[in-house]
């Protein structure tokens, strides 16, 4: 079996990379479901995403010592032609000097990380003899380059770098249109020290791994002293912070995972220091096994949110490199009991592992911890578990022109979009799992991962020089535990206990009520807490049973219900008989109590992220505004600022519709809302689209924002008579798309759990 899903890994990776090639190339991503390119410009902008194209590639780049780790039919052919052909485009086609803005973090992983392990495995198979004796370090000159053209990022008064650069004009130029920001994430200043400082050994130049050594200074000063927490955003220019919720998932996890691994790359000590201190207070305040809670930095004893994103798999993964098995075999049970529910990981999902955010967009990092516990546990347990990963991207993400996002784990819908790291490391941590190490051309133990998994070779801490007067002075030590220094071994850990991790994981097999039901007698009270991850053992004369701990000493309903609403046009030539479905708001003006109206206004900018343009126009009116780029609340707080007295959103997913996605409930970020008084509602992309083609028509467009069952005129036949009149005046209109089918009227959706934040946690 292991042999069959190692060559149906291989086989998979070696199409898709065929097919993107052929559709895609030279584009930044293959649309899969398109099956072509996307090019930045081309297609409807996607906001904050698109910042990771930069017309450069991205794909192919991002995948090149993928191509070597899992080169097509290795085990059989040993043929390492794929790779040299991509390097060889990269060096004719690449250019990194388009005037374009992009993500200084997603550059600096996927790019500069990309160029950098494929640099290193063209020049070991070059000192090998066999292939590449024509190659003369071209992508470490491209990742030179590459480096010099995000260092004008760096120019701040603190040290922490912009989040966006002009790859042509740098920040703060004229032509830049980028450096006005004033805030970046933890993880996004705190993830530069692997490439940067591998590229200042490589070059010599020691100006990068400077400025990434003074942005993590920066991030270690700012801790909060108190919980050895950070938080999730911080100002760059002065060192505030921002948003002071701390945990381990978006917005902070890769900061803590490039201390570790930067100790390991790098051997410094300042760095392992600081991680264990991290650690310590990650395992005091955010860890409460199985879960993994967000909290405030402040206040850690105080969870800011219920809900878990899916970025915080890669923990279990960083805690095998630091030797705390246990809680990594617990989350990483945990998490794989949520993908047999769901069939993927959730965006996110609540602490009682019902889905707050639907999307899956083929993250890696549920498959990057399972191959981490494989080889810390030689368990076949997680051969199966990568079995499972392999079953369910075959059955509900492929396509024929690769694989796809999937919209919404509920219904399965798919998103035309396949991210670069979908190649970069899905495949190799699946590859790598199945193999054996004497089947792979390099010694994978000479190398470390870097987040966006690629590969660095840990001998630069000795055959390179460090950079000189670049050291950091050594914190003082909090007392050190057995494997402070080390990584023990699993007999260290659980001697004479082979089957530890089953005895472990046996405890949360049916922590999510699959594939078992607990039954318990129903002559005995249940009482339960609020407390997210402790669990109360009820014993019965036949066995022990376990019930999850949930909020409140009170039964909970099984499924949250989602009250629909409308936004039902009543001024001229519509007159209540254009009606929307729409999903309600957790925070804002009730409309169950209270039904609100007046006119639409179309907000600038249209994702209302920032001060709002057109606050004179909007005034007194109702905003449309797009999701994306910031959470909800940003955007409300915004436009109520600018004197609006309601909100719709919009959908930024194109085709998105009620009846094929279930309603959801918008809710905060994770602070207070009780400032935001606005009546909220969020319409899908096609409903918003027969919203704003009626505002272009007719410029003044009232509309009414209410429950749906006390919309006007509610009742079958009146229901009959909206479809007819919508699609009469609107449907036959062309949308940006001329794919996109005929918008539908009032929608009826079945109600379904929230399902979260505007945009990817």
């Amino acid at each position: 079996l292991q042999r069959l899903l190692l060559l149906e890994a291989s086989v998979s990776f070696c199409l898709t990379v065929f097919l993107l090639q052929k559709y895609a190339y030279p584009a930044d991503e293959l649309m899969p479901l398109s099956c072509r390119g996307r090019v930045r410009g081309q297609e409807p902008n996607r906001g904050d995403i698109d910042d990771s194209l930069g017309k450069f590639s991205l794909t192919l780049i991002d995948t090149l010592d993928t191509l070597v780790v899992s080169t097509c039919f290795s085990s059989v052919l040993n043929k390492l032609d794929e790779f040299e052909d991509a390097v060889r485009k990269a060096v004719k086609d690449v250019r990194l000097d388009n005037d374009v803005v992009v993500s200084v973090f997603e550059t600096n992983i996927r790019v500069l990380g990309g160029l950098l392990g494929g640099h290193v495995m063209a020049d070991l198979l070059r000192q090998r003899g066999d292939r590449m004796q024509w190659y003369q370090d071209e992508l470490l000159h491209m990742a030179k380059e590459l480096g010099h053209r995000l260092l004008p990022a760096f120019n701040t008064t603190s040290g922490l770098p912009y989040p966006k650069v002009n790859l042509r004009y740098g920040v703060l130029n004229p032509l830049s249109r980028t450096g006005t920001e004033s805030d970046t994430c933890t993880a996004c200043a705190g993830t530069m020290i692997l490439e940067f400082a591998a590229l200042s050994r490589l070059s010599g130049e020691s100006v990068f791994e400077e400025h990434a050594r003074k942005a993590l200074d920066v991030l270690w000063e700012r801790r909060q002293r108190g919980s050895d927490l950070v938080g999730t955003v911080i100002n760059i220019h002065n060192g505030e912070w921002v948003r002071r919720d701390s945990g381990v998932g978006a917005g902070i996890d890769s900061y803590y995972e490039y201390l570790m691994k930067a100790y390991i790359l790098l051997g410094d000590n300042v760095f392992l220091e600081r991680f264990n201190v991290h650690y310590s207070a990650i395992m005091k305040y955010i860890s409460q096994p199985p879960l993994l809670l967000n909290v405030h930095m402040h206040n850690p004893t105080v969870s800011v949110r219920s809900w878990m994103d899916s970025l915080l798999a890669f923990f279990p993964g960083l805690q095998v490199l630091r030797g705390d098995l246990k809680p990594a075999i617990e989350t990483h049970e945990m998490l794989y009991q949520v993908t047999k529910q769901h069939k993927f990981l959730p965006e996110a999902f609540t602490t009682e592992f019902r889905v707050h955010w639907g999307q899956h967009l083929l993250r890696p990092e549920f498959a990057e911890s399972t191959y981490y516990l494989y080889k810390a546990t030689g368990d076949p347990y997680y051969l199966r578990v990568g079995q499972s990963i392999v079953e369910k991207l075959n059955a509900y993400a492929r396509v024929p022109c690769g694989f796809a996002a999937v919209q919404d784990v509920r219904t399965g819908t798919h998103e035309d979009r396949m991210d670069s790291f979908f190649l970069a490391e899905m495949f190799k941590y699946l590859y790598l799992l199945f193999s054996e190490k004497n089947e792979l051309p390099i010694d994978i133990d000479d190398y470390i991962f870097t987040t966006e998994a690629h590969l660095l070779p840990v001998s630069l801490s000795t055959t390179q020089p460090p950079c000189q007067g670049n050291n950091t002075t050594v914190p003082v030590s909090h007392e050190e535990d057995l494997f402070t220094h080390s990584c023990p071994s699993t007999e260290t850990l659980f001697p004479n206990n082979p089957s530890f991790a089953k005895t472990i994981r046996d405890s949360y097999k049916y922590l999510t009520g699959v594939g078992r039901k607990i039954r318990i007698s129903s002559d005995r009270p249940v009482v339960v807490f609020n407390l997210f991850s402790t669990f109360l053992s009820l014993q019965e004369h036949k066995g022990v049973y376990r019930v999850k701990l949930v909020a409140e000493v009170s039964q909970t309903p099984e499924e949250e219900v989602v009250v629909p609403h409308v936004v039902q046009l009543i001024s001229p030539p519509f007159l209540g008989r254009t009606v929307l479905t729409a999903g309600p708001a957790k925070f804002g003006m009730d409309l169950m109590k209270q039904e609100h109206g007046g006119s639409i206004v179309k907000a600038s900018p249209y994702t209302a992220c920032g001060p709002i343009d057109n606050a004179v126009e909007l005034k007194g009116h109702i905003a449309l505004a797009l999701r994306g780029d910031c959470m909800f609340a940003a955007k409300a707080r915004w436009l109520q600022e600018a004197g609006a007295i309601g909100v719709i959103f919009i959908d930024h997913h194109e085709g998105s519709n009620s009846e094929e996605t279930p309603l959801f409930q918008m809710v905060g970020d994770g602070d207070s809302t009780e400032d935001i008084t606005l009546p909220l509602v969020f319409l899908f992309s096609r409903e918003g689209a027969v919203l704003t083609a009626a505002l272009e028509k007719h410029h003044n467009v009232d509309v009414l924002l209410l429950p749906k069952e006390r919309q006007l005129g509610h009742g079958e036949d009146q229901e009959a008579d909206d479809f007819q009149f919508q699609q009469q005046h609107f449907c036959s209109k062309a949308t940006e798309d001329d794919r996109t089918e005929p918008c539908s009227a009032d929608s009826s959706a079945t109600p379904n759990s929230n399902s979260g934040p505007d945009t990817n946690p």
